[in-house]
């Protein structure tokens, strides 16, 4: 499995250009097992690269949701590969915008504080655990919900910032990555976001597995379709799709 993971790592990077000598990268580092998969692939690559490109984390706590993660578990793994993993915690106002859910507002001060902590270290990449999963099913949220073809690109150059957002878990399943966090026993995070509820993301999963049942070729066709229409690499820096 570790070889099979490392290989879709390998290949996402190469078919992608995600990342290129002298490069310094963010990566997000939430606690979950995509993330901690993230962590710990990349880190090997960095390791055996003598230095190719560095690697820093971030973690951030949101003080106002009643949720924990374990940073002292978070610190050691990120120490196994010589990554500097950086803490801070913010927090947000609730918004009179009903579309503006808690989810929403969570998640769009989270990667502020990834664009400005990534901006003050210097890099030039931002690495997020988005796996295959996420990116297929954000496409059929925006087919459904935004009448759009459209969806979280492998890689996405920023025009107001020099930053660029790479995904290098793009072309690993999420089951494969379920199966990883437990052959490595990766630590779930202590308390669960009490926001953590049935979505119109949640809804999807379930059309895309039943997609999957009347064609098991599913997966591979709208990921051919996301590929020629260029849905997967984007220097807009506009919207990364429904999320």
């Amino acid at each position: 499995m570790h070889r099979h993971l490392q290989h879709l790592l390998g290949k996402a990077l190469r078919d992608f250009s995600l990342i290129e000598p002298g490069d310094h990268i963010l990566i997000g580092l939430s606690g979950g097992k995509d993330s901690l998969a993230l962590l710990q692939l990349l880190g090997e690559r960095m390791v055996r690269s003598g230095g190719r490109f560095q690697l820093e984390a971030l973690h951030v706590r949101m003080a106002n949701i009643s949720y924990a993660t374990d940073t002292a578990y978070l610190h050691e793994q990120a120490r196994r590969y010589g990554i500097p993993l950086h803490v801070v915690e913010t927090s947000f106002e609730p918004d009179r915008k009903q579309q503006r859910t808690p989810c929403f507002l969570c998640s769009w001060h989270r990667r502020k504080q990834l664009f400005e902590v990534a901006q003050r270290l210097r890099c030039n990449k931002i690495a997020l655990g988005h796996h295959q999963d996420d990116i297929l099913r954000t496409a059929l949220m925006n087919l459904t919900f935004n009448g759009s073809f459209a969806t979280m690109p492998v890689k996405l150059t920023l025009r107001k910032m020099p930053l660029t957002l790479i995904r290098p878990l793009a072309l690993i399943p999420e089951a494969d990555l379920r199966q990883w966090a437990a052959a490595c026993h990766y630590q779930p995070v202590l308390k669960v976001c009490p926001h953590d509820q049935e979505t119109n993301r949640t809804k999807v999963q379930g059309v895309a597995e039943a997609m999957e049942k009347l064609n098991p070729d599913y997966r591979a066709h709208l990921w051919r379709a996301l590929l020629r229409t260029g849905a997967l690499v984007s220097d807009s820096g506009l919207s990364e799709g429904q999320r």
